[in-house]
């Protein structure tokens, strides 16, 4: 496994760690968008159907803040007022005393601006989250179509993890960013705003120390926030050389013993781990300074104000209450600002997402359906390929000029290398790709004139590469015809020597198979594909190297069964073993994307061409002579 494959698997093992501040994200390196502007218009025009909805999460993020940022100029009266009282009383004024009924009404004026604020902030979070899943849900249903609409060579390009990552991960980092980071953004935007106007409203002098302070908290904060984002970097990096070598190192436990080659695999792991820890922990510390630095300019910046407050109030120049007030306000000061950093980096790295999302939604598609699709009613089973040529890509042709005529009910067998073009063949004629020039027409009728889903319908596929899903035996059995009973069910098991293991299983027919189907054999799945594709009767069949995984037994059993399957239907086989398709209508043999022999096994064999060379390469020379 490649490096890069091993930090790209490392990263899909991460979605839940996006980028941010401090401790808590700053300093990670964030993702960034090819282009900002156009990705942010265009995940816009997402939300514009819901305007209404954020104009209203607008205005009640703006009533819930100015709610909460008004609340302690009103408790700095409170404490004003009990000051006052405090001070007459000590001073021996007659009738002096701390006018508690104001205080109380101030209590409850405060308990009702609260619960106003968290009123609005709940109906605000509400619709922001319909919205934000509305949308979100509009944003995956495209995703999906999409990919059901990309052709083939698009998912032969790109792992499984790749696409997996964009049609969930990213898509998810959009919905968190809409429903969370909008609101905060709109909250911090507006308690920056009302905080500078409170803190004016009380004194321009003081609000002045605080802003002084400022700069110094950006300074030490960005200097800190390069640094550790290097560290963080190669946190990453080395994360991904472990997680690639410990999934390596499991996925290949049975090799790793056979060889004897554990110690070097632990020694590997503990060189990789030395190196994560060293990276990790420079890291972390950077960052973890960031706090205790802030909070120490903050708190000069608060003595700084405590005293200027004091000279001002002896002076008479401002409340006892309005100090309390303004460094309830300088403590709101800076988090709006952090906040809204924070929300800035995770809006990057969700613009870089919604850009990885909109690629898949901009990928070129399968070529349209036609107009009008022509069905075929009675299919028969005539194929044939005339001057077909295509290539995998435009200026590189893997087939050229091939011409094919396969008779209804005709076996035909498809051998040749590896890379000969066997599979290619097959995807072509089921449309998987379409073809660069020339006809694949089936009873007379070219495939590109019809509808992909009835012309994939027309034929039934056994492939090397067994597919079941996590459900009982019976439905994946069921799989191939829709509306199957449980006496055709049954019946197809039997038919491809199924029926029999089954029965075995403690549940039977309704043992749930578990995610990649490992609690039975790799010949067990092989024979419940063929089972599905018995229940499926289609009028064609394509079987590549269907019996490869069973033993000969098995296999000869299964090949019966395949044989009373294919009676009477076109089949087209792919082969390696030579030995499955002697009684073959038809043999093709390619190399290099050519069909460079036509025949039956007998006539080719005479020939002593290529075919003969390949089949002198399997079985002994009394072996050909018996065959023959």
């Amino acid at each position: 496994m490649s490096q890069d494959n091993k930090n790209h698997k490392a990263e899909h093992r991460q979605p839940g760690r996006g980028p941010g501040f401090g401790p808590h994200g700053m300093g990670m390196p964030v993702q960034k968008a090819k282009d900002f502007k156009g990705t942010l218009k265009r995940l816009i025009t997402y939300l514009i159907p819901y305007k209404g909805q954020l104009i209203a999460v607008f205005i009640t993020a703006i009533i819930s803040t100015v709610f909460s940022i008004v609340s302690p100029k009103i408790m700095g009266k409170a404490t004003t007022k009990l000051f006052e009282g405090l001070m007459m009383k000590l001073k021996g004024v007659p009738g002096a005393k701390i006018d508690f009924d104001y205080i109380g009404n101030i209590i409850l004026l405060l308990i009702g601006l609260y619960l106003l604020s968290a009123a609005f902030a709940y109906v605000q979070q509400y619709i922001m989250a319909g919205v934000a899943q509305k949308t979100v849900y509009n944003l995956r249903k495209e995703v999906e179509e999409k990919l059901n609409r990309l052709p083939l060579k698009y998912f032969d390009a790109r792992t499984h993890g790749e696409i997996l990552s964009r049609a969930v991960n990213d898509v998810d980092n959009i919905s968190t960013t809409l429903q969370q980071s909008l609101t905060q953004l709109i909250t911090s935007v507006v308690t920056l705003i009302g905080v500078i106007v409170m803190m004016l409203s009380i004194s321009p002098l003081m609000t002045l120390i605080v802003v002084v302070t400022l700069p110094l908290s950006f300074i030490a904060t960005a200097s800190i926030a390069k640094k550790s984002q290097r560290y963080f970097k190669g946190q990453q990096k080395t994360l991904g050389q472990l997680n690639g070598h410990v999934e390596e190192m499991y996925t290949g436990h049975k090799i790793i013993k056979v060889f004897g080659r554990e110690k070097k695999s632990i020694e590997e792991f503990e060189e990789i781990n030395e190196k994560l820890y060293d990276a990790g922990w420079k890291a972390q510390f950077v960052s973890g300074m960031i706090m205790p630095i802030m909070s120490f300019i903050n708190n000069i910046g608060y003595v700084l104000v405590s005293v200027a407050g004091g000279i001002l109030v002896t002076k008479k120049a401002i409340e006892i209450g309005d100090i309390q007030a303004f460094i309830q306000y300088a403590r709101q000061f800076s988090q709006p600002i952090t906040q809204t950093a924070q929300i800035a980096n995770v809006i990057q790295s969700t613009i870089a997402s919604a850009e990885r999302v909109f690629e898949i939604l901009d990928e070129s598609e399968e070529v349209l359906e036609t107009a009008s699709p022509k069905v075929i009613t009675a299919p028969k089973g005539d194929v044939e390929f005339k001057h077909v040529s295509f290539g995998y890509k435009e200026d590189d042709l893997l087939i050229e000029d091939m011409n094919i005529s396969v008779k209804p009910g005709q076996k035909i067998a498809i051998v040749g290398p590896t890379g000969a073009g066997k599979t290619t063949l097959i995807n072509l004629l089921m449309r998987f790709y379409e073809i660069n020039s020339g006809q694949i027409l089936i009873d007379e009728i070219d495939t590109r004139e019809m509808r992909r889903a009835d012309l994939r319908g027309l034929f039934g596929m056994v492939l090397q590469d067994t597919w079941l899903f996590n459900s009982t035996i019976r439905d994946n059995i069921a799989y191939g015809r829709e509306g199957a009973t449980e006496e055709e069910i049954i019946t197809a098991a039997q038919a491809a020597n199924a029926d029999h293991f089954i029965r075995t299983l403690p549940e039977g027919y309704d043992t749930i198979l578990n995610e990649e189907a490992s609690n039975i054999s790799q010949g067990q799945k092989q024979l419940l594909t063929i089972a599905r594709a018995i229940l499926a009767n289609p009028p064609m069949l394509i079987l590549d190297e269907a019996t490869s995984s069973v033993d000969t037994r098995t296999e000869v059993q299964i090949q019966k069964a395949m044989d009373h399957l294919m009676h009477g239907r076109t089949s087209f086989v792919i082969a390696h073993r030579l030995s499955t398709i002697r009684d073959a209508d038809l043999i093709l043999v390619m190399n290099h994307g050519k069909v460079i022999e036509k025949g039956n096994h007998q006539e080719l064999l005479k020939q002593g061409g290529f075919y003969a060379d390949l089949y002198n390469s399997q079985f002994t020379g009394g072996g050909i002579k018996n065959a023959g």
